[in-house]
């Protein structure tokens, strides 16, 4: 099966070749997947970052795309060129994915043909951003939205994906694929954050300090910074179910 590249600024995952079936996650521009199947105006496809399954609208997709940059920016606004001044879109890329680079011209670089974003939105491809808090508050406030991954919304974890993604590290889309992954001898890099992770049944919040964590919260919905303990306790008295943390959790730290 061949490569194929994303050409859309976001595209949804469905759990099956219907508009209205539930969306299972998304794909972010210049993602890479392959076509397992094709139902009329749908395809099959498994992405390569995640291995994640399910259905996309059929469309003209890119069979290659080399990126050198990508987005570092919640959100970058897409222009056009017209009479050398630029004009912005509607339309925006969102933060991670990437781009390729056709031309720079001032501020800007061209990713498709009269399609530029500003390049002070981007950084290298190869970029590694280790600081994962500030990764997380960029998405504070974000609504809360079931299998989103943008900051159009986001569950809760796709929050904690995001910072993998941006990384290029793999890391699992569902929650449930997430805490057998950090149960596992693992890379470097997810060793060192997966004992700041607190995992529910269905749920999932990243610790950044002694005190706090950051999650998708659906009953706040959006993305918001809470008291661990007082968190904890809520989500015992509200679902009746206990945490699962990966090192046992300490008062105060």
């Amino acid at each position: 099966m061949k490569n194929n590249f994303l050409n859309s600024p976001l595209t949804n995952i469905n759990s099956k070749p219907y508009s209205n079936s539930e969306v299972l996650s998304q794909m972010l521009y210049g993602d890479r997947f392959k076509i397992l199947d094709k139902k009329k105006n749908w395809v099959k496809i498994k992405t390569d970052y995640d291995n994640y399954i399910g259905y996309i609208k059929k469309d003209k997709f890119y069979n290659k795309f080399i990126p050198k940059l990508k987005i570092f920016k919640i959100k970058s606004k897409i222009f056009l060129k017209k009479n050398n001044i630029f004009l912005p879109t509607k339309k925006n890329l969102y933060f991670g994915s990437g781009v390729s680079v056709l031309k720079e011209d001032k501020n800007f670089v061209e990713f498709e043909k009269n399609r530029w974003i500003k390049k002070s939105d981007t950084k290298p491809v190869s970029d590694q951003e280790k600081n994962f808090t500030k990764i997380f508050k960029l998405f504070l406030n974000t609504k809360y939205l079931w299998g989103g991954k943008t900051s159009d919304g986001i569950d809760c974890s796709a929050l904690i994906q995001i910072y993998f993604y941006y990384n290029r590290i793999f890391f699992p889309r569902d929650s449930k694929d997430q805490i057998k992954f950090c149960r596992k001898k693992t890379t470097k890099e997810v060793l060192n954050l997966k004992e700041k992770i607190i995992f529910w049944k269905g749920h999932v919040a990243m610790s950044i300090d002694k005190k706090n964590l950051i999650h998708a919260y659906g009953p706040k919905k959006k993305v918001i910074i809470m008291n661990t303990e007082k968190t904890i306790s809520k989500i015992l008295k509200d679902t009746n179910l206990k945490p699962i943390f990966l090192k046992k959790f300490q008062k105060n730290g």
